[in-house]
C-alpha cells in the first residue's frame, strides 16, 4: 500500500525517478534549476574546474546573478562579479542577467518565469527557499553541491519531514502582511523549530495573502531552520504563474493521509504586525509591546521585502511626510521592473520628497555589504530577514526586523512606531 505524501514528497519522489518517497529517505533528483550570484558563484565555479567539468549539463537552467555587491562596491566585489560574467559567456548561459538588467536573484527569479510550480531548485544562498510560495522545492546548499549539480544536473538530498501550518482567519489589522505571518511563527517555533525539515503552509487565511507576502513567507522559513517553505497551490498561484512561467509546471497537493510531523495553527484574525529584537528573529513581540526605541536607520528591501507590494506600502506612510531628520531611510526595489514601476507610480518622487534614498537593485545593506553599513552604537529597522551580530555592521550594532509599513512608519518618529501612530 503507497502511503500519501506531502507536496514537498511528491516533488521529491518525481525527481528522483520514483513512485514514492518518506521522510528519511536518501535519494539523488534531477534539478530544474541550479543559482549562484557574486559571493557564492566564484566558489563554485573553481569546484566545476576541479571536478575536471568542462561544460555544464544544461546552459538553460544554470543561473548567475550579480546581486550581493552588484553594482560593484570595490576592487574585490568587481572581482567576483568579473568572474560569474566571464563563466556565464563561456558558457553561454541563457540567465544572466548584468546590473542593468538584473535584481536581487530571489525577486528576479520568479519575476521574470524562471522558477514554477513543481520544480525543484537549488541555489547557493540559503532564501532560495524562496520559490516555495510557487508550490516549488527550493531550497540552499553549499556551493560544492551547486558545482556537482551544474556538471551533473543532480543533487543528493534526504527527503525532509513536514510540519503543516494551517493558516486561519482573515487579518483583522489593515497592516498585518505576510512578514508578520512568519515572523509571529519564527517566534513561536524558534530559528531550529523546523531544523531540516518542510514546512507547508495551507489553510483558507492562505487566500488572504497576496503572492508578495507569500514569498515573504517561505523567504523566511530558513530562519526557522526548514529545509524548505511550500505554499499549497490556489487561484492567485495560477493567475502569477500563468502566462509568465514559460517551462511546462505541475501544481501538487498533499494526499489527505500525508504524514506530518507537527501541525501548527495561527489564527491571522489575532495577529498583530511584528517586530524581532535583537540579535535573532525569534526574538518577536507585538507592535504595541515594542517601548520606546531611538533607531538611526531604516532599510524597505531585500529579497524579502523588496516587492512591489512592499514599494506600495512603504509609500502609502510616507507619503506627504518627512523622515526624521536624524535618521537615514534607503529603500531598495527588488528589481529593474520594480524600479520603473515605482517611478510610474510616483512612489520614487514620495520617497525622495520625505528625505529617504532610492537605490538601485542591491542585497547591500541587509548582509552588511553597503548601501547602509551601522557605525558602533546605531541601531535599524529593516524589512530583510536576519538581525544576527553584527549583520548590518558593527558587531555593537543593533537590527530590528519588520515589515515595510512599521519600517516606514520609524522613519518618519525616529523610533519604533506603527502607521497609526503617523496618519
Amino acid at each position: 500500500m503507497i502511503m500519501g505524501m506531502t507536496i514537498t514528497e511528491k516533488i521529491l519522489a518525481a525527481h528522483a525517478g520514483v513512485e514514492t518517497v518518506q521522510a528519511g529517505d536518501l535519494i539523488n533528483a534531477r534539478v530544474d534549476i541550479v543559482l549562484s550570484n557574486d559571493i557564492t558563484g566564484p566558489v563554485a565555479i573553481n569546484e566545476f574546474r576541479k571536478l575536471g567539468a568542462t561544460k555544464v549539463f544544461d546552459k538553460e537552467r544554470v543561473v548567475m546573478i550579480p546581486d550581493h555587491f552588484s553594482p560593484a562596491k570595490d576592487i574585490k566585489s568587481a572581482e567576483q562579479c568579473k568572474a560569474i560574467r566571464d563563466f556565464a559567456k563561456e558558457q553561454g548561459l541563457t540567465h544572466y542577467y548584468e546590473v542593468g538588467q538584473m535584481g536581487i536573484e530571489h525577486c528576479l527569479l520568479p519575476e521574470i518565469g524562471i522558477v514554477g510550480p513543481g520544480d525543484l531548485v537549488i541555489g547557493a544562498d540559503s532564501h532560495t527557499v524562496t520559490y516555495g510560495a510557487l508550490g516549488a522545492f527550493a531550497t540552499g546548499v553549499g556551493s560544492t553541491d551547486v558545482a556537482a549539480a551544474m556538471a551533473t544536473g543532480e543533487v543528493w538530498l534526504r527527503v525532509p519531514e513536514t510540519i503543516k501550518v494551517i493558516l486561519k482567519g482573515k487579518p483583522e489589522n489593515p497592516w498585518v502582511v505576510g512578514k508578520d505571518v512568519i515572523l509571529a511563527l519564527i517566534g513561536k517555533i524558534g530559528v531550529d523549530g523546523a531544523r531540516y525539515q518542510a514546512l507547508e503552509f495551507t489553510g483558507e487565511g492562505l487566500e488572504h495573502l497576496s503572492m508578495d507576502s507569500r514569498f515573504s513567507i517561505a523567504n523566511m522559513a530558513i530562519e526557522a531552520g526548514a529545509k524548505n517553505g511550500i505554499m499549497a497551490f490556489d487561484e492567485k498561484t495560477r493567475d502569477y504563474v500563468k502566462g509568465r512561467v514559460k517551462r511546462p509546471y505541475i501544481f501538487y497537493h498533499s494526499d489527505p493521509d500525508a504524514k506530518y510531523a507537527e501541525v501548527i495553527e495561527m489564527d491571522l484574525s489575532t495577529l498583530k504586525p511584528q517586530v524581532a529584537f535583537p540579535h535573532i528573529p525569534s526574538n518577536t513581540r507585538d507592535i504595541d509591546k515594542a517601548g520606546d526605541v531611538a533607531i538611526d536607520q531604516v532599510v524597505i528591501g531585500s529579497c524579502t521585502n523588496g516587492r512591489m507590494e512592499d514599494m506600495r506600502t512603504a509609500a502609502k506612510v510616507l507619503k506627504g511626510k518627512k523622515v526624521h531628520p536624524y535618521l537615514r531611510l534607503i529603500v531598495i526595489p527588488g528589481t529593474q521592473a520594480i524600479y520603473q514601476e515605482c517611478i510610474k507610480e510616483g512612489i520614487v518622487d514620495i520617497i525622495i520628497n520625505a528625505g529617504g534614498v532610492f537605490s538601485t537593485p542591491t542585497c547591500g545593506p541587509c548582509l552588511g555589504g553597503y548601501m547602509g553599513i551601522l557605525a558602533k552604537g546605531e541601531r535599524a529597522v529593516s524589512t530583510t530577514n536576519r538581525n544576527f551580530v553584527g549583520r548590518m555592521g558593527h558587531p555593537e550594532s543593533e537590527v530590528y526586523l519588520a515589515s515595510p509599513a512599521i519600517a516606514a512608519a520609524t522613519a518618519i518618529q525616529g523610533k519604533i512606531s506603527s502607521p497609526e501612530e503617523v496618519r
